[in-house]
């Protein structure tokens, strides 16, 4: 199954690894150490193009992850991500 993230962008579910929200766990230091890292990286897609962004998702797994920066709030998004599952 897939989570759309925004802007016409998917990802499988299984390749979820955390869905946050912007606001508040971007205060903590090593957040922002790792957003930057990330950004600068390379690793950073930017779904929000033209909204506010309001939340991201780390996908993938060790080395080849990568964070995506969304419009939909991380609590849509991890409704959305609950529908269907039969886990």
């Amino acid at each position: 199954m897939y989570l759309h993230l925004g802007s016409d962008i998917m990802v499988l579910k299984s390749d979820i690894i955390a869905v946050l929200d912007l606001e508040t766990t971007s205060v903590s230091k090593r957040t922002q150490e790792f957003l930057n890292h990330a950004q600068k990286s390379g690793k950073v897609i930017d779904v929000s193009i033209g909204d506010l962004p309001k939340s991201y998702v780390l996908c993938g797994k060790k080395e080849n992850y990568r964070v995506y920066v969304s419009p939909i709030s991380a609590q849509t998004l991890n409704k959305r991500a609950l529908e269907n599952s039969w886990t």
